[in-house]
């Protein structure tokens, strides 16, 4: 990937790939079934990181290695078999053999709980509790002491 010097900032262009989720976010943000969704841009703009960090041939479908590393990666190694049951119930029937960032949403955002849903959420809940523990402990007063 090519990457520009911009006043003193060095920047890398928005990869296609990455131009053709922004079109599908925006849909998604247009879409009147997810209006009631709270935080819906933030949302849509962290599943796209999540999705392009596991899209790893960049034509913009996860496919069996893909989420084969993206789980090894949560320390989740699962099976043949396993991960084509989770590829099956995101992409919503068994004939697919990639997940496309358009059923990654819907799984995402929709009400079904898909065992990658769970996955994802639990991770996602994991490190915002990490960041929080981060800082320092909280101030003892007299009334806390034994």
């Amino acid at each position: 990937q090519t990457k520009h010097l911009v006043e003193g900032v060095i920047y890398f262009p928005t990869s296609q790939q990455e131009e053709k989720l922004n079109s599908i976010n925006e849909a998604f943000l247009s879409d009147s079934k997810f209006a009631d969704e709270e935080d819906l841009a933030t949302k849509l703009d962290m599943f796209k990181q999540k999705y392009m960090e596991f899209d790893l041939n960049d034509k913009g479908d996860i496919d069996m290695m893909g989420l084969k590393r993206m789980l090894e990666k949560l320390g989740l190694a699962k099976t043949h078999l396993e991960l084509k049951k989770m590829m099956s119930e995101v992409a919503g029937g068994p004939s697919k053999d990639t997940i496309s960032y358009h059923d990654f949403l819907n799984m995402m955002l929709g009400k079904r709980n898909a065992i990658l849903k769970l996955i994802l959420m639990f991770e996602g809940m994991g490190k915002e509790q990490e960041q929080k523990d981060a800082g320092p402990p909280s101030r003892k007063t007299f009334a806390d002491l034994p």
